[in-house]
């Protein structure tokens, strides 16, 4: 398993400002997200297009994804147009997705043509973003609605808004429901979404805490000071990697259910735990 393969940090960085990208590309995340949907004022729309697109002309050092403006807005035609073929795109970020129609249609207007350039070929990833009460209602059917969706996660600043929600913990059953809807529809864990206070780290790491323990793996960042605190955060630590090895070499002994010495007792699921916890420990070597 590698960081592209399961990553842990993804940073933001708005597409009409190509020296912030520059320095994302640069500071270690293991996927930038070029923004050009809500960091991207309406006058700056070609423009963020433009830049990005001559970017990714050519492969990127870590994988590029882009979130592209409304679904229903005037300008995702020409951000599709522009950036589906180009061999440096790993994937699309969908903003508020509401149905599976949304991604349906996507998927098929971003389609691979013949003749095109993308240095990973075939289809293009989509991620969708669910960022109302509409979206997280359909997440599973939106989640299983086309074999390009390769995540979902939640967009919390507007679902917030949308839900009127005042605490932090009044999103914890959207949270474990679209974690559920992943899982159900067999697609690596969700990513959190952003903590808006880059000074806050503190809460930053705490937030995460409380992600990885509701099924979350990762975050999303708007600040490069945020990545190490997120990757610390989602990293085992050295008694986690102790006592997976200690599961993943009794089921080496004895394939089957058994309870260890001390009387926790191991299955083929908890034999799969232990194996992804080593898996992410060797992000640390």
């Amino acid at each position: 398993m590698t960081a592209e393969s399961f990553p842990l940090t993804w940073l933001y960085a708005p597409g009409d400002r190509p020296e912030v990208v520059g320095k994302a590309l640069a500071c270690g995340a293991d996927v930038v997200l070029i923004d050009l949907e809500d960091a991207v004022p309406p006058d700056r729309k070609d423009y963020a297009r433009a830049a990005t697109a001559e970017r990714l002309t050519q492969r990127q050092p870590v994988p590029v994804h882009v979130r592209v403006n409304a679904l229903d807005g005037p300008w995702l035609e020409a951000d599709l147009k522009a950036l589906t073929a180009l061999p440096g795109l790993s994937g699309l970020r969908l903003p508020k997705v509401t149905s599976p129609a949304d991604v349906v249609r996507v998927a098929e207007r971003a389609a691979p043509t013949e003749g095109g350039t993308r240095a990973e070929g075939g289809a293009i990833p989509l991620h969708a973003l669910l960022e109302t009460a509409l979206g997280v209602e359909q997440a599973f059917a939106i989640a299983s609605a086309h074999p390009d969706v390769r995540g979902v996660s939640l967009g919390e600043t507007d679902l917030r808004a949308d839900l009127g929600v005042r605490e932090d913990a009044g999103l914890d059953w959207a949270r474990a429901r679209v974690v559920v809807a992943a899982r159900a529809a067999r697609l690596p864990p969700p990513t959190q979404s952003i903590h808006p206070d880059i000074r806050d780290l503190e809460g930053l790491a705490s937030s995460c805490a409380r992600g990885r323990a509701l099924g979350f793996l990762g975050r999303a960042a708007i600040h490069p000071r945020q990545l190490p605190v997120i990757e610390r955060a989602y990293l085992p630590t050295p008694q986690e990697i102790a006592t997976a090895e200690e599961i993943v070499k009794a089921a080496a002994r004895d394939p089957g259910a058994q309870a260890l010495p001390d009387g926790r007792f191991i299955d083929t699921a908890v034999v799969a735990g232990a194996q992804r916890t080593l898996a992410l420990a060797r992000r640390l070597s």
